[in-house]
């Protein structure tokens, strides 16, 4: 690995060196794109047409905010034409386009673009995925499911992503995705994360960022990639607000409520979002597990019932003070709390050789849980001079408590007499607290030949403290302490630099080069056991972009980077916990960072089709591990280091406009999974092909409804030890605009044929285990969202935290 970086330090100050050579004398030609309503018009294409010939001079795509900038050496008499689907093209007046122009166009308004179907008028449909250079970007405004769903649906209707039935995020068949927000990522647990997205409606969101090999800007954390939320925005004075309200129905009922209200009033924009969720899911279990014993084999036939149930209110505010018209400050407060109720059933039927007597084993865990949460930012942002240069800085705060309790009961008895039985208790206690302080600053230099320079530094530390207390009862007796309690204090300090270049090899291959170094000091302490685990390591996470423009409608994107994912904190702890008494999970203090080498060559044609060949490969990849004791015959589960996993894939996104009130976007991903390890005594060395499949389906129909249909299939894979069988699902939902769009109705059908059924199964050694699972998925949701606004119209603005320790909190 050394070898690699100063291979890629030699090459970026190689870079550089001939960036700087090939400097010309650049024009900069800027201004920002509104609609009618004096709205932002995010990824326009802006071209500047010779008027002569009418050729392609040099063009851009507009940011989030509807601002450009089109770079060109170029001479010509041209016109400034901006165009984008669901809107009128614009052209500007002709201006002759010279070497060191600097024109600031200022505004540019685009009109809605009208069409007719069946005498009944509609606004065309704008697109659902734009292509950019080093991301993918779904709008998710106006589309149905953005009516009638939370974030968490969103974002796994995305390309490349999956969100598993405990609201995991993997993309590209790789989990470790970071989450981020307006930019500024989230410092959540996967368990919180999922709850928090599922309590932030969808009609909030403007877009989603798919970032598959994220650049040297971005926190090293994270070997999946990045998904970065982009939240609707403020643009003139006024009141804008809403108030939502609904539930959803899938055997059991779970209600849901919100209402946001957002003022702007000169320089002062502020905006506050309360939200009730509920989360009500009743699993159903499966389990056969056969143990080799020298008499024979002995069965355990294992069905279950867990009835899920959490309450979730999360507050949101946000306050920002534009100083002038280049410096904004701005301070952000969350706060949320989560109460959730557990309650396992199970009964295990136990067949053993030589013996035609049933043993049965009868368990019940009652368990409820408790969390706060606290998180504060405060940021600042200014622009330092006319040529774009610009600072940044973020401080974040946070602070979390989690309480838990549970209580395993178990009755065991032989043959028929169920009275005859014995029974025992085994008490789980658990408080887990956590502080976390980052602290970063980005500074973006645009260079006077088009190129951009960009470094910033960043440190986190973060502590945690992890009290598990174990207790013990046999029949109605007194509980006795268990040796498996343990105390476990977590101390991370991680401090971070990064620089990166963009430059041009010619006027049709672009660059970027970036090195992220990271130092990291961990300090892992079980004060029970007496054991004290201490890692100090610092990395280099260097990254290549290349964009090769081979035609106005082909190009071909090449990046490559390293990444890096740490253990989430709970992992780390030596702990023992009691599924019910023949499963338990386990801590591993002795768990390392795992590291992933990525490589992509995305082919992008027309902008709009997206053909993409990956390959990823992990050192020390985290993987769950089954480990069966024939002996006691029991199964433990913890989480280790896998030797090397490999990933290739293929992905393909072909989106069809049918009518004009009609679009589809049609996904096919096909993956390679290799995983390689040592597990105690035997080698695991398997492989396979796997794909999934995902069409979406837009219809904007008479009298107000739209429609959207979802369908979706995952093919067989491997994960680990394990095998998973294909599952697939259909969605469907349809929304009513009422009171002049004032009011809308929402209505959303999942898994509407009950086939999302998981099957696994474990052959590995001496584990044969089989499992299957299904979640009421099926169900029905429905929301009732009504929009008030007083003043001019305008968007909403939000803004987060900076950086992803927070993820690894679960």
């Amino acid at each position: 690995m050394k070898t690699a970086n100063y291979l890629f330090l030699t090459l970026f100050v190689y870079l550089l060196g001939l960036s700087n050579l090939a400097a010309k004398e650049v024009s900069r030609i800027s201004g920002k794109i509104l609609d009618q309503k004096g709205a932002p018009v995010a990824y326009a294409n802006v071209a500047l047409i010779a008027v002569e010939g009418n050729g392609l001079i040099d063009g851009a795509v507009s940011d989030e905010d509807g601002s450009f900038i089109i770079e060109s050496v170029k001479s010509a008499k041209v016109s400034l034409v901006v165009s984008s689907i669901g809107f009128n093209t614009y052209t500007s007046e002709p201006f002759e386009l010279t070497p060191g122009l600097i024109k600031d166009m200022g505004t540019v308004n685009i009109q809605d673009e009208m069409t007719g179907l069946d005498e009944v008028t509609v606004k065309s449909t704008r697109p659902e995925i734009i292509i950019e250079p080093d991301k993918t970007v779904v709008n998710v405004e106006g589309t149905v499911m953005a009516e009638g769903s939370n974030a968490l649906d969103v974002i796994g209707r995305s390309p490349g992503v999956y969100v598993d039935q405990d609201g995991i995020i993997n993309l590209n068949g790789r989990s470790g995705v970071v989450v981020m927000i307006n930019d500024r990522q989230t410092y959540m647990s996967a368990t919180d994360l999922a709850n928090f997205l599922r309590s932030m409606p969808a009609d909030n969101i403007k877009s989603l960022e798919v970032i598959n090999n994220p650049s040297a800007r971005f926190d090293a954390e994270g070997a999946a990639g990045v998904i970065n939320i982009k939240l609707k925005r403020n643009t003139d004075d006024g009141v804008f607000g809403n108030v939502q309200l609904g539930g959803q129905y899938n055997g059991l009922w779970a209600p849901i409520g919100g209402v946001a209200l957002n003022v702007k009033k000169g320089k002062w924009t502020t905006n506050a979002n309360f939200n009730h969720n509920q989360y009500a899911i009743f699993n159903d279990l499966d389990i056969n597990r056969n143990f080799t014993l020298p008499e024979g084999i002995s069965n355990f036939n294992q069905t279950s019932r867990i009835t899920q149930r959490d309450k979730n209110w999360f507050f949101n505010g946000a306050a920002n003070y534009e100083i002038n018209e280049n410096q904004n400050l701005g301070l952000n407060i969350q706060a949320s709390t989560s109460n959730d109720v557990n309650t396992s059933t199970s009964l295990t039927n136990i067949t053993n050789p030589g013996t035609d007597i049933i043993d049965y084993l009868d368990s019940r865990n009652d368990a409820n849980g408790h969390s706060d949460r606290i998180f504060a930012n405060l940021h600042y942002d200014a622009k330092l001079d006319t040529l774009g240069t610009k600072i940044s800085s973020d401080i974040d705060f946070t602070r979390m408590n989690a309480n838990s309790e549970s209580l395993l009961g178990n009755t065991y008895w032989s043959g028929e007499d169920q009275g005859s039985g014995m029974r025992n208790q085994i008490l789980t206690l658990n408080e887990m607290y956590y502080n976390i302080f980052t602290a970063k600053v980005d500074f973006v230099k645009p260079l006077k030949n088009g190129n951009t320079f960009e470094t910033g530094l960043k440190g986190s530390w973060v502590n945690s403290d992890n009290d598990l207390d174990l207790q013990r009862a046999n029949e109605d007796g007194p509980f006795q302490p268990d040796p498996s309690s343990n105390r476990f204090i977590y101390n991370e300090n991680v401090l971070a630099a990064y620089a990166s270049y963009k430059g041009k090899f010619s006027e049709k291959v672009s660059y970027q080069a970036g090195l992220r170094g990271e130092y990291s000091d961990i300090r892992g302490n079980s004060v029970t056991l007496g054991q004290i685990n201490e890692q100090n390591y610092f990395n280099l996470f260097p990254s290549v972009f290349v964009q090769h423009k081979v035609s106005d409608n082909y190009q071909i994107i090449y990046n490559a980077n390293r990444r890096i994912t740490r253990p989430n904190y709970r992992l780390l702890n030596p702990f023992i916990y009691y599924i019910d008494p023949l499963t338990s999970e386990q801590g591993n203090p002795g768990l390392k960072p795992q590291y992933s080498n990525n490589f992509e060559m995305n082919h992008v044609v027309k902008g709009a089709y997206q053909f993409t060949l990956g390959y990823s490969e992990t050192e020390d990849a985290f993987m769950q591990v089954f480990m069966q004791d024939q002996e006691s015959r029991t199964t433990t589960t913890f989480t280790d280091n896998f030797d090397k996993t490999r990933n290739a894939n293929f992905r393909a996104i072909v989106p069809v406009q049918i009518k004009e009130w009609w679009s589809t976007s049609n996904m096919l991903q096909v993956n390679y999974n290799r995983f390689k390890s040592q597990i105690g005594d035997d080698f695991l060395d398997q492989d396979q092909t796997s794909f999934m499949m995902r069409t979406q389906h837009n219809m904007t129909l008479p009298a107000g409804f739209k429609l959207e249909l979802i369908g979706m299939y995952i093919g067989p894979q491997i994960w680990g030890q394990g095998t998973i069988d294909g599952f697939g699902w259909v969605e469907a939902g349809v929304t009513k605009s009422l009171m002049k769009d004032k009011l809308t109705l929402a209505v959303n059908g999942t898994d509407l044929f009950r086939t999302q059924v998981i099957r696994a199964n474990v052959n590995f050694a001496d584990i044969d285990t089989s499992f299957r699972q299904y979640r009421s998925n099926q169900g029905v949701r429905f929301t009732l969202r009504w929009r008030f606004a007083q003043g001019e119209s305008f968007r909403v603005n939000s803004s987060t935290g900076s950086t992803g320790e927070r993820n690894r909190l679960n």
